[in-house]
């Protein structure tokens, strides 16, 4: 067992038996062979079984299952030994444990091992630790965390307002300018950090003028002043916010809350203001559809999709398929097939693989599952490994279950797992494990020449 491989495997997930795979055939019975395949190497097993193991109150089992991975000096195994051993009450164990990897620098051992401490009545030791990687924006999260609570947050607060330095080296920060950061800020995150202590020390007002003075506003399609402002019924700052805020997300927020309160048609009002972005537009539209097929308005939701798409622009893939989903939802499938026929004839009867693939849901909804089969193989793209997917899903639907493997297995390894999961769900185990456990190549990290591909994936 070789730590590399394992940091190969778990991030890629190839080669081995994914997470989702090993919930699957636990909850078809399969422990025996998740138990066999958890003692050859199989990391995801092995995590697995040694949480049921102590969940049994087997504790020195889980950990035997554990012993090799952790051996080889990986961290995650490491983790997943500690994390075990808290859950047992056995902290002081999971401390000497990471103790080694957070001293060694790596961030994520330190992160949790800070966090650890912290739960546990340490967390000066916590602070004292991750203060040293304050320039890190994920160690500088695991600070303020540490620090609620903890008599710490003035002194987290500080150690950040050094690092927010609200200057621009290259001037406008509105302008152009190649090369130039708009901000010498680290932690990135350093406003978003501070703005939260001052709010849980009820400082809203200096949070809120905190929070204004950012450059980049979102953060995974959250807006944090406009969760603030939620969190603290400032519903009108908030309708303000969102009236002006580039990317929609304020205003997702403030439809969210009018909603949470029973002003279901404020929420829709307030998606019916676009806004001046093609992304809040797009999405906000898709909001709308979506809440008003929560409140049973399935046709008013399908129109809002249908003029989005009928825009110019509008008709990209993902915009279509939401609309198809929805005519299928409510029953309208042949309303569906009729627009995508509209739209191929638009196209001068050409029909992409993404659009076609649209079809064969619907299709199978209205009847048609064995023209669907047929359409989606004569379609120029039907022998394509990704077309395999949806084709294999239509026989499995058909009941054609060996016509769907092989279509399946034709296109591995880009396939393996969807196949594996159709050979679990048919009682062939050692089938599925062999198809997964096909050795893969690692790629290799092509040297950059400095010039930009023009061909696919560029």
């Amino acid at each position: 067992m070789d730590a590399a491989d394992l940091d190969y495997q778990a991030r890629t997930l190839s080669g081995c038996i994914p997470p989702l795979l090993v919930t699957r055939l636990l909850e078809l019975g399969h422990t025996e062979e998740v138990e066999f395949q958890a003692g050859r190497g199989e990391w995801f097993c092995a995590r697995e079984w040694a949480r049921l193991r102590g969940d049994q109150g087997q504790q020195g089992q889980a950990l035997e299952v554990l012993a090799p991975y952790v051996a080889t000096g990986w961290w995650p195994a490491a983790r997943a030994q500690a994390e075990l051993l808290e859950g047992w009450g056995r902290v002081e164990e999971a401390i000497a444990l990471s103790r080694p990897y957070a001293q060694a620098g790596d961030r994520s051992a330190l992160e949790f091992f800070a966090r650890l401490l912290a739960r546990h009545d340490h967390s000066d030791e916590a602070f004292a630790l991750l203060r040293t990687g304050i320039e890190d924006w994920f160690l500088a999260a695991a600070l303020v965390d540490v620090a609620e609570g903890t008599g710490l947050d003035e002194e987290a607060a500080a150690l950040l307002t050094g690092r927010n330095d609200a200057g621009h080296p290259c001037g406008d920060p509105g302008k152009n300018n190649p090369g130039c950061d708009s901000r010498r800020t680290e932690p990135s995150n350093a406003v978003g950090l501070l703005a939260a202590i001052r709010e849980r020390q009820g400082r809203i007002e200096d949070a809120i003028a905190l929070l204004r003075t950012r450059d980049a506003t979102s953060v995974n399609g959250r807006d944090q002043l406009a969760d603030l402002l939620a969190r603290h019924d400032r519903i009108e700052e908030l309708r303000a916010y969102a009236a002006s805020e580039y990317h929609g997300h304020a205003a997702r927020r403030l439809a969210e809350m009018l909603e949470e309160h029973g002003d279901v048609e404020g929420a829709i009002d307030v998606y019916r203001q676009p806004g001046e972005s093609l992304a809040r537009r797009c999405h906000g539209a898709v909001q709308l559809s979506q809440l008003l097929a929560r409140h049973g308005r399935g046709d008013e939701a399908i129109e809002v999709m249908r003029t989005l798409a009928d825009s110019p622009g509008g008709a990209d893939d993902w915009i279509v398929d939401t609309l198809c989903t929805l005519y299928a939802d409510h029953g309208r499938s042949q309303d569906g097939l009729a627009y995508l026929d509209a739209l191929k004839a638009r196209r001068g009867g050409e029909e992409e693989w993404d659009y076609s693939r649209m079809r064969l849901p619907l299709m199978a909804h209205c009847g048609l599952l064995d023209e669907a089969i047929e359409q989606a193989r004569a379609h120029p793209e039907g022998g394509t490994w990704y077309a395999a997917w949806s084709i294999s899903d239509l026989l499995a639907q058909a009941g054609r279950t060996d016509e769907a493997i092989a279509v399946l297995e034709q296109h591995a390894p880009s396939n393996s797992s969807v196949l594996a999961q159709r050979l679990v769900d048919l009682g062939r185990i050692k089938d599925a494990v062999r198809v997964l456990q096909q050795p893969r190549i690692k790629p290799a990290t092509p040297t950059w020449d400095g010039a930009f591909s023009v061909e696919p994936p560029f």
